[in-house]
């Protein structure tokens, strides 16, 4: 603990706050008080009456998680309904500290964690606190699979879908169902299916990095037209950057032609069939073992 501050608790006569700092995923950083005026520690300022408030802080020694709640007041000037809508701070960090008001810069962290799940309730929200500890409780390890455990572009994966040929760059022509369908004259050079399973970005307007699964693209009748899992919560206007990556469907057929990155594909491919102890053989079917599920490959993109 901050020496200055322990000799002041010490004192039994304190001028104590909770000073909170948000910080997105894009790099704001929002800072909050309980203290009936604005202070300022390190370049950020703690503005008072933010409407943001925590509720039961429990922390605990070992790898138990932290738990905590953090409640607040929806406004426009600091966290908007409309931000929260949009997922900006969907795992944002958080830090709390117990400060010295007189003198700010006096502080000790009781917390440090990311933000989790947000409800939303009229005029207010609640938040999840998660601790340091959380990541720790999920689950680790690879599965003995005939597709693919890796992600497209990480690191055991090891190919860049950021090349010609495997990303295409668009203006916003018309979005409709709550934006999860996108409609383009044309996708050239991009097979149909190309971007099944890939990623739709926002790269500009007031959904700017914001993104997306992409769940189906399909060539239809007055145009391409691509559907998210989950809709883009931010508005979207006609002609906002898009930014549509190739999706791989884990397989090692396509692994090996729409990627040409066999090399580093981390599925199991020739595993025998889960019924493979009563199976029998058969004239129309080669007992090989693979898979019969067909990719979605169909072809090269442009």
């Amino acid at each position: 603990m901050n020496e200055a501050l322990l000799e002041h608790l010490r004192t039994g006569n304190t001028n104590t706050c909770h000073l909170w700092t948000v910080t997105r995923r894009d790099g704001l950083v929002l800072g909050f008080t309980d203290h009936d005026c604005a202070l300022q520690v390190g370049g950020v300022v703690y503005r008072a009456g933010a409407g943001l408030d925590a509720s039961a802080l429990q922390q605990a020694t070992g790898l138990s998680v932290d738990n905590s709640e953090a409640i607040g007041a929806l406004s426009g000037d600091a966290i908007s309904e409309a931000d929260l809508a949009a997922g900006h701070y969907d795992g944002a960090e958080v830090r709390i500290w117990l400060a010295n008001w007189q003198v700010p810069a006096d502080r000790h962290e009781l917390f440090r964690g990311t933000l989790g799940e947000v409800t939303r309730r009229g005029a207010s929200f609640r938040a999840e606190l998660r601790g340091l500890s959380e990541p720790l409780g999920q689950p680790m390890g690879f599965a003995y699979t005939r597709s693919c455990s890796a992600v497209l572009g990480d690191r055991r994966c090891g190919f860049n879908p950021l090349q010609p040929g495997y990303f295409c760059d668009i203006a916003l022509q018309e979005v409709t169902d709550d934006g999860r369908v996108f409609t383009f004259d044309d996708l050239p050079g991009f097979e149909p299916r190309w971007f099944e399973h890939g990623r739709l970005e926002v790269l500009d307007g007031a959904a700017s990095g914001l993104n997306a699964m992409i769940r189906q693209d399909e060539l239809r009748q007055g145009g391409r037209r691509v559907t998210l899992w989950q809709g883009i919560r931010a508005a979207l206007l006609p002609g906002d950057r898009l930014r549509l990556i190739a999706g791989c469907d884990k397989w090692a057929q396509s692994c090996r032609l729409k990627f040409n990155n066999f090399n580093n594909f981390r599925g199991f491919p020739h595993l025998p069939e889960e019924d493979w102890l009563a199976s029998y053989p058969r004239q129309d079917r080669a007992a090989t073992g693979e898979s019969r599920r067909p990719s979605l490959f169909r072809g090269a993109g442009g």
